[in-house]
């Protein structure tokens, strides 16, 4: 957060910083480490960045561009609303498939530092925000009632699954929550779509 620097050199320290923290902690990614993976001197690093808990929410920033470019492409290959709900859970599936999967980057970052660290607090927050607020458009667009409140049904399908995933290494957790998601949405549409109870009588 304290530079919006985006020079190659920068790129290269955020890029080494985040792939270190999510790989093995915060707290167990020292300076040294930082230093050897970026080949940034230690000086140059902070000459951009304070302390090593402003490097690491910057790199958590760069990682929460990242990530939703990704999700938002692997959710946007059909312009039906419903369909892009349902085809969050393959894409989630494709990354717990991935070789280097250790969970949500944010959800662990909150568990080690967002209770003592603002601006690290602040960063997972934000990311959490930001994907609600995706979900958000997809659920609005759906034209089913209480879209917001459906919207964070679909944010506790995606963390539940993810951390389900993480700590079990079954990457079906995905197509669990999908299934989930599927009955979900057939019983909001059920719903939607069923003649009042007061309506119904008068036939």
């Amino acid at each position: 957060m304290d530079t919006t620097d985006d020079s190659p050199l920068t790129a290269r320290l955020l890029a080494a910083t985040e792939k270190l923290i999510y790989s093995g902690g915060i707290h167990a990614t020292g300076m040294d480490a930082i230093v050897k993976a970026s080949g940034v001197a230690r000086r140059s690093i902070y000459q951009l960045y304070s302390n090593k808990e402003a490097l690491v929410a910057a790199a958590l920033l760069a990682r929460d561009q990242r990530w939703m470019a990704w999700f938002i492409d692997a959710t946007s290959q059909t312009s039906a609303p419903l369909e892009r709900l349902a085809a969050i859970f393959p894409a989630l599936r494709q990354w717990f498939e991935t070789e280097d999967f250790h969970g949500c980057a944010f959800i662990n970052a909150a568990g080690e530092l967002g209770g003592v660290n603002p601006e690290i607090g602040a960063v997972a927050a934000l990311h959490k925000q930001r994907l609600l607020s995706y979900l958000r458009e997809l659920t609005n667009a759906s034209g089913l009632n209480n879209p917001d409140e459906i919207a964070n049904y679909f944010l506790i399908l995606i963390d539940g699954a993810t951390a389900v995933a993480m700590v079990t290494g079954d990457t079906g957790a995905a197509d669990s929550a999908g299934r989930a998601a599927a009955l979900l949405l057939s019983t909001l549409q059920q719903q939607a779509g069923s003649v009042s109870p007061k309506h119904s009588r008068h036939h």
